[in-house]
């Protein structure tokens, strides 16, 4: 067994994809998804489902690596923001070698931030350097580093 993607339903998934590969460095694993049909609908359970998008694969990882999986729905049910401490799947985490330059990043690329930069020392763990910010969707990420 093996964990292969999470997917992230947008209005726009170039602009979305375009942030994860600009800001995260995240590379695009072709081909570019055009999906419909029975099969669609009945996996999914969503009637006339269609959806267009992409893979991405997360730095860090070789050719057969995890992807950030990317769709559009053509009909696509909105919902509220969520915050930090709402139930569910809660955000993405990146590590990275300096968190002010992958926020100023991330900020470049139409993302924002939930918190401000925070250090803390963990015994046995080592220092973690991190925030939890947003990409242009409003999708929680955490941007952290760890000094060992």
């Amino acid at each position: 067994m093996k964990y292969v993607h999470t997917n992230i339903i947008t209005q726009d998934w170039q602009r979305l994809a375009d942030f994860y590969i600009k800001t995260f460095n995240c590379v695009l694993v072709p081909p570019v998804r055009n999906q419909s049909g029975e099969w669609l609908d009945k996996g999914t359970g969503v009637k006339h489902a269609t959806l267009h998008g992409v893979h991405l694969l997360l730095p860090g990882y070789g050719a057969g690596g995890p992807t950030l999986e990317i769709y559009s729905y053509e009909q696509i049910d909105h919902r509220p923001p969520v915050n930090p401490n709402s139930t569910g799947i809660g955000h993405l985490a990146f590590e990275v070698d300096d968190v002010e330059t992958i926020v100023h990043r991330l900020k470049q690329n139409g993302g924002s931030t939930c918190g401000e930069i925070s250090s803390r020392q963990i015994e046995g763990v080592g220092k973690i350097t991190f925030i939890y910010t947003r990409d242009p969707d409003g999708n929680i990420i955490e941007i952290q580093h760890w000094d060992r």
